[in-house]
Formats: C-alpha cells, structure tokens, sequence
C-alpha cells in the first residue's frame, strides 16, 4: 500500500472514531453528516485502492524476480548507515542498500537523501524506545497511547458523585436517571527535536558504532524532553493546590482523605533523593521506619509498606532553595495514580536529517544531524495527582 492509500486509510480511521465520539455526545445530526463524509471516504479510498491493486498486477507480471527479503538484521542495519553516510558525504545511495532499508521499514523509496532525510527503521526506533525507559524516565509512571495521526480525541467519562436508584412501587413508572458525564480530550501532536553536532570524522566509523553513538544520543534527548513534559503537566494539574508534608501523619492524609479510594489504592510516590532521603528518615510513634523494603523488588521501598517509591535524580526533579542566604529547600513529593491523571499520545516516528553546511558547521567541519519526534501529552484525570511540599532545613 503507497502512501496516499495509507493516508486516505488515516483519514477513514479518524473519521470513524469522530462520529463515535459524536454519537457518544449525543450530537446526532453532527454525527449524521460525519457518517456521509465517511462514506465518501471510503468511496475514494475503495475506488483508488481498485486502482493501485490492478497497477501492482500489471506490474508484478512484467517486473524481474523480487529481490528476497533481507532477514539479518545486521545487514539491515548496514543499509541504514550507509544511507546516513550517503546523506553526509553527498554522495548517491547504493542501489542495493536502497531496497534493503525500503523492504525494512516497509516505506516508499527514500526522497531526498541528497538532502539527508532518512526515517528510523522500526527495530533501531524499538531499541531507542527501551533505551530511554531506564535510569531516570518517568514515561512509564503515565499513560502512553501511540497514535497514527497528527490530530485526535477520546471521550473520557466524568467522575461525579453517584445517586442511588429511587425506590420504584409495584406497577409505577420508573424515575429518570442522571446520564453519565463525558469529557471530550483533544490531542495534537508536535515536533519535538534537536541538533547533534558531530565532527566529520563519524563517516570513518564502523555501522555498530555509529548505531550505537545515534541511538544513545536520541534516547538521552527522547527521555530528557519527556520528562520535562510530565513534571511541567504535574505542576500544571497541582498548581495551588499543594500540600506541606511535614510528618508521616500528613502522608496518611493525602492517601486516606485527598485521593479517592479507587485512585490511591494503584497510586505511587515520586520524589528526589532529597526527598527520599528525608523519607527514609522518618518513624513512627512506635518507632518503625514508614518506608518498607518491596519483598517482590528488593531495590524498591514502598510507603507504609503499601504505596512504591519512585525516586529520581535532584538534577531531574531539583529542590527549591529557600532564603538568601539560603535556610531551607522546599522538597517536591508526588503521589497519586499517573496512569490515570496523565496521557501521553505519542506518534512514535523518528526522522533524521542531515547537514554539513546549515549555519557555522562548514567553518567548523562539522555534520549537523537533525532528529525529529512528534508526542502530546494531556491531563486526562486532575484530581488523580497530588504534590506534596517537605521543607527541609538547611544543616
């Protein structure tokens, strides 16, 4: 399928899940009219599809024998370099490394290579994803739903206070009924990227090296930009409403009464080493550390042997200084349910560009690589985070 079908397909998709969404508002001659524009799509779409599928007939029967599927990967893998160095040196992509990388990623032929554009294969894309997963990534405390187009919504049922069904007498008419509440949560993804700057001399590496030296770059850049995005949404669903933590009983309050039940009992603590350090510290009237070791993770410490403590590097999440000179740092402590508070939409493609002559590299002899990602992240649930505020004095 080329890539006009793929987007008409797109197109359909959306359009599908917009007249759900309608439906589910209850906006009947909105969804109405949605369904005559599906319709129409799906016309298009059958029709070009009938198309394409008669001009891949004709020219099955008159090509040469398919070129055989590349299995290894390190083949794959070769391709994919050499076109980034084709890109680099302005040269022209080798006819061969062109049908391999194109059969890899399942892509239409590579445009503009004299121009260094050039989409990640999927399974290097997949090694990134897990790169940046480890060590200091907060991307799996939230929600991640991958996306396959720019522009999208989801109809989220409203928490609201329940009522009770009326008593009904025998032969009575039923009482209405409040209908649920929903929420509609609009998401548009946009371009996250940046510019690694690379002397010329990556051309002389081998094509692991280069990997290698590729992936780690992307995935510190992926996992630092999205870790910003969580904590900046954390703050933004908080924002006047934190709480002073002063002792464990200021804990139990925000777990026992602030969070409602169904979200503290899958909620988690995230906070700096500041933070958990002054944690690790803390007892309580009989003497009992309220931090647990995790008999199911033995490198992990759960909140009164119930809630995990997820905790972070203070150039991650910093303490705040008090006072000039300083007498005290206000130490951040989340706690809640994120998977239920925030979603990220991801559209997980990465692309790459390259240049040796953008800006003041030619001067310096350097390759300007240009990677490319596009993610939303929304609040789907507010009340199911809560920041918490310890202040720590200074020794």
């Amino acid at each position: 399928m080329n890539k006009k079908l793929l987007e008409m397909l797109n197109a359909i998709n959306a359009k599908k899940q917009e007249v759900k969404d309608l439906i589910a508002a209850d906006k009947l001659d909105e969804a109405k009219a949605a369904k005559n524009e599906l319709v129409n799509l799906q016309n298009k779409f059958d029709l070009a599809k009938d198309l394409y599928d008669e001009e891949e007939k004709t020219a099955t029967n008159n090509a040469q024998p398919a070129t055989p599927v590349v299995e290894d990967k390190a083949k794959q893998h070769e391709a994919f370099v050499n076109i980034i160095k084709a890109g680099l040196s302005k040269q022209a992509v080798n006819e061969e490394d062109l049908k391999i990388y194109n059969a890899m990623t399942e892509a239409d032929p590579v445009a503009g290579i004299s121009e260094g554009g050039v989409t990640v294969p999927q399974d290097i894309r997949t090694q990134i994803m897990e790169m940046r997963r480890n060590l200091d990534a907060l991307e799996p405390l939230v929600h991640v739903e991958p996306v396959t187009t720019l522009t999208g919504s989801r109809v989220i049922e409203v928490t609201a206070d329940q009522v009770p069904f009326d008593n009904v007498d025998e032969a009575a008419q039923f009482p209405d009924v409040a209908t649920p509440e929903f929420t509609t949560i609009e998401y548009k993804v946009a371009k996250k990227g940046g510019i690694l700057k690379s002397s010329r001399e990556l051309l002389q590496d081998t094509a692991e090296n280069i990997l290698a030296y590729l992936g780690n770059w992307i995935q510190k850049k992926a996992r630092v930009t999205r870790n910003f995005m969580i904590l900046s949404q954390l703050n933004t669903i908080t924002a006047g409403k934190e709480v002073t933590i002063a002792d464990f009983d200021d804990f139990k309050d925000v777990f026992n009464v602030i969070l409602d039940p169904a979200i503290a009992i899958s909620s988690v603590v995230l906070t700096n080493q500041d933070g958990f350090n002054w944690m690790d510290k803390q007892k309580d009237s009989e003497g009992n550390y309220i931090l647990q070791k995790d008999p199911t993770q033995a490198t992990r410490k759960l909140l009164f042997g119930i809630y995990p403590v997820h905790v972070v590097s203070n150039k991650v999440l910093p303490s705040v200084a008090v006072g000039d000179p300083v007498t005290s740092h206000t130490v951040p402590v989340y706690m809640g349910d994120f998977k239920e508070a925030i979603t990220i939409f991801d559209r997980e493609t990465l692309s790459i560009e390259i240049s040796t002559e953008a800006g003041d590299l030619w001067g310096k002899d350097q390759t300007g690589i240009k990677v490319r990602e596009r993610l939303d992240i929304k609040t789907v649930d507010g009340e199911a985070a809560v920041k918490g505020q310890i202040s720590i004095p200074v020794a």
